[in-house]
């Protein structure tokens, strides 16, 4: 098995008044993985990199993917907030603003970078609704359902 590569890295940074999230990215491992939905979030010490989650029934947000040790970890933020601030530079310097989520489905195009900085083929994904009939099943097919 070859080693795990960042083949390429996509941010589009996000502005919403008081919000902590800036960004999203996707992120595609050796040319043929792809996770998105990768949130650049402002925390208390400084900015991280979120992975996918899902909101459960009970309310509780579980990662849909994540790294399995912290070396990967470090990789993936490393590459996303390094893209993340060459994105604002460039949006700065070119007197750009980071979308709102009313303009969150323009066609705005960003500049390229080591990765792709690349904004227009960037949309939010939206997961398969689970294909369940309530009237055939029980709570136990609803939750094996959810996550397919």
């Amino acid at each position: 098995m070859p080693p795990l590569e960042i083949s390429d890295v996509r941010v589009r940074p996000y502005n919403k008044a008081d919000d902590k999230l800036k960004a999203f990215a996707t992120i595609t491992f050796n040319d043929c993985f792809v996770v998105s939905d990768l949130k650049v979030i402002e925390g208390n010490n400084g900015l991280f990199v979120a992975m996918p989650s899902r909101k459960r029934k009970d309310g509780k947000f579980r990662d849909v993917a994540h790294p399995l040790n912290s070396e990967t970890r470090q990789m993936i933020e490393d590459e996303v907030l390094a893209l993340y601030r060459q994105e604002i530079e460039r949006m700065e310097k070119e007197g750009l603003t980071p979308s709102s989520a009313d303009d969150f489905d323009d066609e705005d195009s960003g500049g390229e970078s080591s990765y792709s900085a690349s904004m227009d083929e960037f949309a939010p994904i939206q997961p398969p609704q689970p294909k369940y009939d309530a009237s055939h099943g029980s709570e136990s097919d609803d939750i094996e359902n959810e996550l397919i």
